[in-house]
């Protein structure tokens, strides 16, 4: 009899022991794995630009090395290209044979020149003073009947040959002094400025040989080694614009209560001994149907998209640097 209470007391015991438990584990889960507030992790990001060359050529120097700050106008690497400077070479040949005789149209005939058209026309004009001359002595002669008409006529042709070699000689001489007709001048002009042009051309691509900063920054990569052949657009290196420092969350739309262009709000950056920071949202936009979202019609409701938010710091943020965590509770 006392068997069989002991037995019962024993089951009653257990049977309390595990309610116990239970209650215990419901406790605890209730207060543990109740919801508390949403944590929304993003990260602090910049805008980058790329290096790069028109031109192909050889890496010869690096100016810079990762990590360094610079500044625009700054150069940072030097390229060598030896068919760009052969180019350059061959143009400012062509542009000195152009100016020479862009010159010599403006300057016409040689001096020697000149003088020998002047003496031809000198003796040209003697030329016809003799023929002159024999055709006045010949016609008085033929008006006398002492001269036949042949003799007149070949003087008379003689003296108008006379006179259109001199003024033949004339041309030739007024030629020499006028120098090159005017279209001819400006051809040679044209020539001249089309052959600068080309140098001016060539020389810009030798100063593409030397890659400069667009805008202050921080160089955060570097691709090629010296010595190595970059082709034409070729990424030389990364150069990060740290002023321009943004924060991208990924938000559930669910979580945007609140978060709209032009809100502000404080967020920590683990990174930084959870130091708190101000942030203003300036950008939002949903990601689209590829990004994560949440299925709640199991539930009647609807599906849940993701918006992309950014925010950039009201004040600048001693430390922060692209890449860390910005966490904040929704």
């Amino acid at each position: 009899m006392e068997s069989k209470k002991s037995k019962g007391s024993n089951m009653l015991l257990a049977f309390l022991t595990l309610l116990g438990v239970i209650v215990l584990v419901a406790l605890v889960g209730f207060f543990t794995l109740r919801k508390g507030p949403e944590i929304i992790q993003g990260q602090a990001e910049v805008d980058e630009y790329r290096v790069s060359s028109k031109v192909p050529g050889r890496i010869l120097e690096f100016r810079v090395k990762e990590g360094e700050t610079v500044k625009a106008g700054d150069t940072l690497a030097i390229l060598e290209a030896p068919d760009i400077m052969a180019k350059l070479e061959q143009a400012r040949a062509a542009q000195s044979a152009a100016e020479a005789q862009n010159e010599k149209a403006i300057k016409g005939a040689r001096q020697e020149q000149i003088q020998a058209a002047f003496e031809m026309w000198q003796k040209s004009k003697a030329g016809v003073e003799i023929a002159q001359k024999s055709y006045t002595r010949i016609k008085n002669l033929y008006e006398q009947g002492v001269m036949p008409a042949q003799k007149y006529d070949e003087v008379s042709a003689q003296l108008n040959a006379a006179i259109a070699t001199e003024k033949a000689a004339k041309s030739q001489y007024d030629m020499a002094v006028n120098g090159a007709e005017r279209e001819d001048k400006l051809a040679a002009a044209a020539l001249a400025d089309r052959a600068k042009g080309a140098v001016a051309e060539v020389e810009s691509y030798v100063n593409e040989t030397y890659l400069t900063a667009s805008a202050n920054g921080e160089v955060t990569e570097i691709f090629p080694k010296v010595g190595e052949l970059v082709g034409t657009g070729a990424p030389i290196m990364n150069i990060a614009v740290m002023s321009d420092m943004w924060v991208t969350f990924n938000v559930r739309e669910d979580l945007l209560r609140g978060l709209t262009v032009g809100t502000e709000f404080v967020a920590f950056v683990p990174a930084l001994d959870n130091k708190e920071i101000a942030l203003q949202v300036y950008y939002l936009k949903d990601l689209g149907t590829y990004a994560a979202w949440k299925a709640t019609k199991t539930t009647g409701q609807f599906d849940l998209k993701t918006f992309e938010v950014r925010a950039r710091p009201i004040t600048p943020v001693p430390g922060l640097r692209p890449g860390m965590s910005v966490i904040f509770n929704d």
